[in-house]
């Protein structure tokens, strides 16, 4: 393992700032906030379910503590009260502004240093250079088939997807000769081999290569390379005595990995190499994604058995380029909703000034001003009130309980806490909500000084083989808007963003138990744990382009979600006919009283519609 990487800042709470808290009242945190504006983009280490955000609620739901709200009242009543400060509970604000009047008094509560929910901006200053990225909720998706509430919001807080075809350089890559790359790391494969991905990916497969050549260098056995060969070539039909319907039934009754073994005679020392690709999108392996999964993906064996682009849905109507993305990803879009909300905390009036933008965090939570963001505030109790025309809800802020009441609520925060602080849902509701996960994942942005090593290999992403944390990592999406301009050179800052999806693949494991088991690894992996993983990966895959972790790495932030990704039904699992619009959800989401439920948990869905669509009802419900 190379030797462990020293990065300056790289973790503020466990460096200088708590040996400077010694023998003072104040936390590191206030010493920083006196001592500099406070500005959580800027932060590094561990962030995303950062240390102060999650204590409380797991003290609720994991210890079953309780937090008694004060004898009297100690904050205002509000027309609605929002419990969840990110995309969903943004949107809820506006919504119900734009229906209820825009002088309602609204209060949104987050336990997050910022807001935005998921979708984080992550900053970093490199040699005078400034870097965003994203650390979390990644791209508008498919806007062309929003809703008209989804699409609605957008326009209204003047996000318009059309100039992303100039901003966003589709080009990039194909001009510079840059492209996929499969690694197979040293502690699983004896030696470190970074060469051509015969299997390409869900992205990008151009089907250029020499295959035999390639799959020759492949530090797999030679049954294993003959096995390889024979897989991709196949154009079999593997279930020729099956009709279409019962073709498509046993191909959801079987893992995609299962189908590989069983029907192809492919041995797991190949499918091992390509297990982990759908771990970005499900949250687990090819081992717990159903074989119709894999139909869809157009995966080796899979081509020739008879199905309809109907079979494969949205992967084959897909008519929108994957570009609508801020250089901070979804961020941009939560900051637009703030700066609607509260336009005295953020400057500027297009979603091209709002690039380089600072928020000012002092306006957020302004007595006297109509929306009032409350960041730090964990919400461990809701209740309507006897006469059914309120809701209380107890809060906790800088270790002090409070008390807030709303003629309307709505509830935008991770729904599986929900029956912790709510003693007033029904049985069935609970069960419902019980039902279901959210899937663990870690967005990890890497500040590199330049990109040499990327640019000597030919390369500008790297899927990786059995992996021991990152399934992939690679250069940013190269956009360019507002003044903020991608790197135009190899000798420049840039950002590499890396995925990990904590998973136990080839366990036998549900989707839900794996989310579940690697939710646990998550919270048990310090950031210490992330660098040393994260500087062995790039430099075994980087090491023959000429990287040096030591010189080459400025920072690191470790945007950690144990309670990722909304649940999205697996049909390896789940009902097949369960979907964002059928299944446990809609019974977990059932209004309580004065209490809706928004969020993207809510809609089953893990996109930006699924979260705006979700605030949408939510309101509709209230009003």
């Amino acid at each position: 393992m190379a030797e462990k990487l020293k990065i300056s800042r790289r973790d503020f709470l466990g460096g200088a700032a708590l040996s400077l808290a010694a023998g003072t009242a104040l936390s590191p945190l206030e010493l920083f906030a006196k001592s500099q504006s406070f500005y959580p983009p800027s932060l590094t280490g561990m962030r995303g379910s950062h240390a102060g955000s999650f204590e409380i609620s797991h003290a609720v739901s994991w210890g079953g503590a309780r937090f008694p709200a004060p004898k009297q009242r100690t904050d205002d009543l509000y027309d609605l009260v929002i419990v969840g400060g990110g995309v969903s509970g943004l949107s809820a604000a506006l919504l119900y502004q734009q229906r209820a009047g825009a002088d309602k008094k609204i209060l949104i509560l987050d336990n997050h240093d910022d807001f935005g929910g998921h979708a984080k901006r992550n900053e970093f200053d490199v040699d005078g250079k400034k870097l965003i990225c994203y650390g979390g909720s990644q791209s508008i998706d498919g806007p062309g088939n929003y809703s008209k509430a989804s699409t609605g919001v957008l326009r209204d807080i003047g996000i318009n997807t059309d100039p992303f075809y100039e901003y966003f350089d589709q080009d990039y890559f194909k001009k510079r000769d840059l492209g996929s790359s499969l690694y197979f790391p040293s502690e699983v494969y004896g030696k470190d081999v970074l060469t051509d991905n015969v299997f390409g990916n869900w992205f990008d497969s151009d089907g250029s290569l020499n295959q035999e050549k390639v799959i020759a260098g492949y530090p797999i056995s030679p049954e294993a390379k003959a096995a390889t060969l024979k897989l991709l070539a196949s154009d079999t039909d593997y279930l020729p005595d099956l009709g279409h319907d019962e073709k498509v039934k046993h191909l959801l009754s079987m893992s995609y990995t299962d189908f590989v073994h069983n029907y192809t005679g492919t041995p797991k020392e190949v499918t091992d190499i390509f297990r982990d690709t759908p771990r970005g999108i499900w949250g687990v392996g090819w081992d717990a994604c159903s074989a119709m999964e894999g139909a869809r993906w157009s995966n080796p064996g899979t081509q020739n058995l008879g199905l309809t682009s109907e079979d494969r849905g949205w992967l084959a109507d897909r008519d929108e380029p994957y570009i609508f993305h801020f250089p901070d990803g979804n961020a941009g879009v939560a900051r637009s909703l703030v700066r609607k909300l509260i336009p005295e905390a953020i400057p500027g009036s297009t979603m091209e000034d709002l690039v380089l933008a600072t928020v000012d965090y002092d306006l957020l939570d302004i007595p006297g001003s109509n929306v009032r963001i409350r960041l730090n505030s964990t919400g461990v109790n809701m209740r309507n009130t006897p006469d059914g025309k309120a809701v209380d809800i107890t809060y906790v802020n800088s270790n002090k309980t409070h008390n807030v009441r709303g003629k309307h609520v709505i509830y935008a925060g991770y729904l599986g806490m929900l029956p912790h602080i709510c003693n007033e849902l029904t049985d069935k509701q609970t069960v419902a909500i019980n039902s279901v996960t959210k899937v663990p994942l870690v967005y990890i942005s890497i500040a590199l000084r330049n990109w040499q090593a990327f640019d000597n290999l030919g390369i500008r992403q790297v899927n990786v083989a059995q992996p021991s944390l990152m399934h992939s990592f690679g250069m940013d999406f190269p956009v360019s808007m507002g003044g903020y301009n991608f790197t135009s050179s190899p000798d420049q800052p840039t950002v590499i963003h890396g995925t990990y999806v904590p998973a136990r693949p080839d366990s036998g494991m549900s989707s839900l138990e794996q989310h579940k088991a690697g939710r646990r690894d998550l919270y048990e992996m310090s950031f210490d744990n992330f660098e040393q993983k994260i500087v062995s990966q790039m430099s075994g895959a980087l090491g023959g382009g000429g990287f040096d972790a030591g010189r080459d790495i400025a920072a690191i932030t470790v945007n950690r979600w144990p309670h990722g990704y909304a649940y999205e039904y697996n049909d390896l699992w789940d009902d097949p006919s369960f979907g964002r619009y059928k299944g446990p959800h809609i019974d977990g989401r059932a209004q309580v009283g004065r209490i809706s439920i928004a969020n993207s948990d809510a809609s089953a869905y893990a996109y930006i519609d699924g979260a705006i669509d979700a605030a949408d009802r939510a309101v509709t419900e209230q009003l």
